[in-house]
């Protein structure tokens, strides 16, 4: 049977908008740049990470994996899949991700839908959501 290992997230900026992921996260981090990836990118010609077409996002313990991967269009439409995130405080974890860059598209009694800055909408629940 199938394990879920990644989430892929397209995206314009994947260097800036896996920094928003790892920021928003607990326990996950932007995997670092080894002297290997460094000459795999130098050799696709790209001279800054910022830049890195396919950026990875690592739990420190368990959990999947983030890509976030450069597209050439822009999002159209509502996602399709979100992610649900869960905080002890709704409003407090909302305005820590605001704090990083997200915005506030929708409240209600049990949840908070929030956008990233590259507009994916994700949810915070209470823990007993």
């Amino acid at each position: 049977m199938a394990r879920l290992r990644d989430i892929v997230l397209d995206c314009a900026h994947p260097a800036a908008t896996a920094r928003f992921w790892a920021a928003a996260l607990d326990d996950y981090a932007v995997a670092p740049y080894d002297d290997e990836e460094l000459a795999r990118l130098r050799a696709l010609g790209i001279t800054d990470v910022e830049d890195d077409p396919t950026v990875l996002v690592e739990p420190c313990g368990g959990g999947p994996r983030m890509w976030f991967q450069l597209v050439p269009e822009g999002k159209s439409g509502k996602n399709r899949v979100h992610l649900d995130l869960s905080a002890p405080d709704m409003d407090a974890e909302a305005e820590r991700l605001v704090g990083l860059g997200a915005t506030v598209r929708g409240r209600f009694a049990d949840h908070l839908v929030l956008a990233d800055p590259e507009g994916n909408e994700f949810c915070v629940v209470g823990q007993d959501g």
